[in-house]
């Protein structure tokens, strides 16, 4: 993430990185996503890598045998109150409530027999593929991490390939930055670890996508590129007599030396997009039934235009609106009461942004360059419990992935009668990571990044990417 300090600042003192003007790596000139892959093409004869993720995170932990593991044939008590429904892939099944999702599923992988996890709201399995990371608010430390904490994902994509496209950073946070939500995440998607600020998520800043605020600056004056490289040569006179400012590290030179670039910003209005791009995400219409009549469906076609613009990894964190505690009124998948009236308003929504942006990529011919990868931190018990919700259940749960070259059509794995544990192809989260980290071109046997001990690490261990993926 590339950074410029945003508001006054005093001699001495010393600037946070949620002080600085957000803008990410933005420079003149870069070719678009689909440029880069047509002439990869023709180069490669037609074979390629793919050249970017989607990360959907479903904070919170949905429920596998509401959604996509569903046991038609269960007592009442475990069963619960939806029935499964065909889709467009023979003897595939998913739940009622997703109906055009159905329709796209042979554009996916189910995988029903994840586990790895714990019981813990902590998305860090998630964005870094490790389930040891140090001492959080309310996460108790995991023994076995390195120096520094594992990267992110988008991270390792940074520190391995760099920009894409200039102007655009390589890996993009779209989730909420508020600490009720960073509360449900506990990790930052684009956590750099290891590998340092340089290689941090560009976290987007945002209230409203159709005002994108980067910090208090609008998305108006982030593109009026006078202004800003005057706010910019302010500072940086600021920063050549600032005696405490020598020695800075990776991260903020780059800043330093950062020319403006309308890329990023333009990928993150979506008022660019034309009315049948716009329904194909749920966005010509009006929620009356969601707070202040709000979703945050528009960050599935945001992730899109970011990816497309020539990020690598673009994470967002979908629920109902707003995205945070439930115990303050929010939304996220942690159901433990009123289970099936919250997935009644949740499922529909994530529905809708799914599967548009599964039948966008393929549309705009980039399915198969881009992954997407949808989970959260753990499955839901099997029972239902008094108060008409599921616990949490780190036993097993259910994931998707799709594009990026992966096999799709198709279900990997399978739970026991009543969904307790795996019962057929155990996958490990970070079975799934070596998988992608495949498609992205990185070998995971391989590749290692030192820590700041100066230890070579591994991506994923001893895990290695699923044939029935990249078979």
């Amino acid at each position: 993430m590339l950074t410029i300090p945003n508001g006054p600042w005093r001699r001495g003192e010393r600037l946070s990185r949620r002080g600085y003007l957000q803008i990410g790596g933005l420079a003149l000139g870069g070719l678009s996503l689909p440029q880069i892959l047509q002439a990869e093409s023709s180069s490669l004869g037609g074979h390629r890598k793919a050249k970017g993720i989607i990360m959907v995170l479903l904070p919170g932990g949905p429920p596998h045998l509401d959604t996509f593991d569903l046991k038609p044939e269960a007592p009442a008590e475990i069963r619960g109150e939806f029935r499964p429904i065909a889709t467009n892939v023979p003897g595939l099944e998913i739940c009622e409530l997703m109906p055009r999702l159905a329709q796209h599923a042979d554009k996916l992988a189910v995988i029903r027999s994840l586990h790895g996890f714990r019981d813990d709201h902590n998305t860090h399995w998630c964005t870094t593929g490790w389930e040891s990371h140090p001492a959080m608010e309310s996460s108790p430390i995991i023994a076995g991490f390195p120096p520094g904490d594992w990267p992110s994902l988008g991270s390792i994509l940074s520190k391995r390939y760099g920009p894409q496209v200039a102007g655009v950073p390589p890996c993009v946070d779209l989730t909420p930055i508020d600490l009720d939500a960073r509360f449900i995440l506990r990790t930052p998607p684009g956590q750099p670890g290891y590998l340092g600020p340089a290689h941090a998520g560009f976290q987007v800043n945002a209230v409203d996508r159709r005002n994108i605020v980067l910090n208090g600056v609008s998305l108006s004056q982030l593109t009026d590129r006078r202004r800003l490289l005057a706010r910019f040569d302010q500072f940086r006179a600021q920063y050549d007599r600032e005696e405490s400012f020598q020695g800075v590290d990776e991260f903020n030179e780059q800043a330093f030396a950062v020319l403006t670039s309308p890329r990023l910003a333009e990928a993150l209005d979506i008022s660019r997009e034309d009315v049948t791009t716009r329904r194909r995400y749920g966005l010509d219409r009006a929620y009356p039934e969601e707070r202040e009549g709000k979703t945050v469906l528009d960050q599935f076609l945001v992730a899109r235009r970011v990816i497309e613009a020539g990020a690598r990894c673009v994470t967002l964190a979908f629920s109902r609106w707003p995205f945070g505690r439930m115990l303050k009124g929010d939304y996220n998948f942690d159901w433990h009461k009123d289970n099936f009236n919250e997935a009644r308003g949740s499922l529909p929504l994530l529905d809708v942004g799914l599967s548009g942006l599964l039948e966008d990529l393929q549309l705009r011919g980039l399915l198969d360059d881009v992954l997407v990868v949808v989970w959260g931190e753990f499955g839901r018990t099997p029972k239902i419990n008094v108060n008409a919700g599921r616990d949490h259940w780190p036993k097993v749960c259910s994931g998707l992935v799709a594009g990026g070259g992966l096999r799709s059509g198709q279900v990997i794995g399978s739970t026991t009668r009543w969904g307790e544990e795996p019962q057929t192809r155990p996958v490990h989260f970070r079975d799934v990571f070596a998988s992608l980290y495949d498609r992205l071109g990185i070998d995971v046997v391989t590749t290692q990044f030192n820590d700041l001990a100066g230890r070579p690490q591994y991506l994923v261990g001893d895990h290695r990417p699923l044939p029935e993926l990249i078979g």
